[in-house]
């Protein structure tokens, strides 16, 4: 940092007169000791994963299938819906699908459920939300999940 280069300037200068005071009791010193290194180029700035890592099994990443009529006229489109856990992205969901239920992943598309406001007498709350994934397989694969 540029703010403390003085204070680093005067310990060197610091060194620097103690050094000239031991030499004569200093023992000599091999000679490749003596040169210095070669100051290292600056490291080249990486790009910045902006992806969770998340670690963890493939059956943390798919909850439960999501059962509705919806899923069910999809499901004969090779297309499955399941509720995910929120840290997962469609590459992991898609990994854990393939090795969960053996079958090809074509894509995965995510759908997040927002919660709604639900109300009981006096008392108010949420219904909460979710993750849901619909997942394209192979044309011929299915899955059982009934």
């Amino acid at each position: 940092m540029a703010l403390f280069d003085f204070l680093k300037r005067k310990k060197e200068v610091e060194k620097a007169k103690e050094g000239k005071k031991e030499k004569p009791a200093q023992k000599a010193r091999p000679v490749e000791a003596d040169k210095k290194p070669k100051q290292e180029p600056k490291p080249v700035a990486q790009p910045v994963s902006r992806a969770k890592k998340t670690s963890g099994f493939a059956y943390n990443a798919v909850k439960q299938p999501h059962i509705s009529e919806k899923a069910t006229y999809l499901a004969e489109k090779d297309q499955y819906i399941f509720e995910i856990s929120p840290n997962y992205n469609k590459n992991e969901v898609k990994k854990a699908v393939e090795g969960l239920y053996n079958v090809d992943v074509l894509s995965v598309n995510i759908v997040k459920i927002p919660a709604k406001k639900r109300r009981l007498g006096k008392t108010q709350g949420f219904k909460k939300g979710m993750l849901k994934a619909v997942v394209r397989i192979k044309q011929g694969q299915k899955i059982e999940i009934l």
